[in-house]
């Protein structure tokens, strides 16, 4: 199997585009993603706004969950997520890496990691993810 193109893939999610999401890998088993701080993410005192970091997990997600899509269905929708915020991200850039954790026929369950370019775990994420079939 050819790797996805990651620009193909990016450029079906504009939001993405709109708040800085990088795709640096993609596939069925691991997909990961990239977002800068930047002062016009941040809530008060310079901290990365945790919807931010949401949007990158949930996007990441996203993908991980189209790129596993069951035979016969079209498109998917994040239907539950769940976010614990470990650490502040003051500065640099942060990486989500998601795995899925179970793969059904109607819903995939997804677990993303968030970490600080020091290594240190940002954020944890997991989700739930609706398959959609034609009527």
């Amino acid at each position: 199997m050819s790797s996805p193109d990651l620009s193909a893939i990016i450029d079906l999610i504009p939001f993405a585009a709109v708040v800085g999401i990088e795709l640096l890998d993609a596939g069925p088993e691991l997909v990961r993603g990239r977002i800068g701080w930047k002062p016009e993410r941040c809530t008060a005192g310079g901290v990365l706004h945790g919807g931010a970091i949401m949007a990158l997990a949930d996007n990441c997600g996203g993908v991980c969950a189209f790129l596993n899509l069951p035979e016969g269905a079209r498109g998917t929708a994040t239907v539950e997520s769940k976010t614990n915020f470990l650490r502040a991200v003051r500065d640099g850039a942060i990486t989500a890496t998601t795995r899925p954790l179970h793969k059904g026929r109607t819903l995939i369950v997804l677990e993303t990691t968030v970490e600080r370019e020091d290594g240190k775990l940002a954020a944890k994420v997991t989700q739930t993810q609706a398959y959609h079939y034609p009527r």
